[in-house]
């Protein structure tokens, strides 16, 4: 699927929730290494402060990244947001290896959530993650993931 058919219909609609995913360039498994992924795992709350959204749950695993997002009410969008999380991500990463070029692949797929969707099943489903790729055997010992349904 192109990154034009990933934009088709999006929209961002305040208080919404959206299941997110991006991947990692050539879907390199930077996030094996400790530091980078907790210099990601911080811009998690300078993202939720800068776009007045809620991450509700979120992993990072080697080379991607699932979260369930809220957005807010005031001037919250959906696309900046994301951009925003993995521009700054980047930008960290990149200082942090003394580098330059891209972390991440240039698109990210979102489904809005219905009401009678289950945000804990969602939830269990992304945390297990890391547990389904055989990183961990038990999801306490995998350190890069938060739930507020967990």
């Amino acid at each position: 699927m192109s990154w034009s058919d990933l934009r088709k219909g999006r929209y961002s609609l305040a208080e919404c929730e959206y299941f997110i995913t991006f991947n990692t360039l050539d879907r390199q498994p930077f996030f094996k290494d400790f530091d980078l992924a907790c210099l990601f795992s911080q811009q998690i709350s300078v993202n939720e402060t800068k776009h007045h959204c809620t991450w509700l749950t979120w992993v990072l695993m080697p080379d991607h990244f699932h979260g369930l997002v809220r957005l807010g009410l005031k001037d919250s969008n959906l696309s900046k947001l994301v951009g925003a999380l993995k521009g700054a991500s980047s930008f960290k990463i990149n200082k942090h290896r003394g580098c330059s070029g891209n972390v991440w692949q240039p698109s990210f797929y979102d489904r809005a959530l219905r009401a009678e969707d289950d945000r804990k099943n969602m939830a269990r489903y992304i945390v297990a993650n890391p547990l389904r790729k055989g990183l961990v055997r038990h999801i306490k010992y995998y350190p890069f993931w938060n739930s507020v349904y967990l």
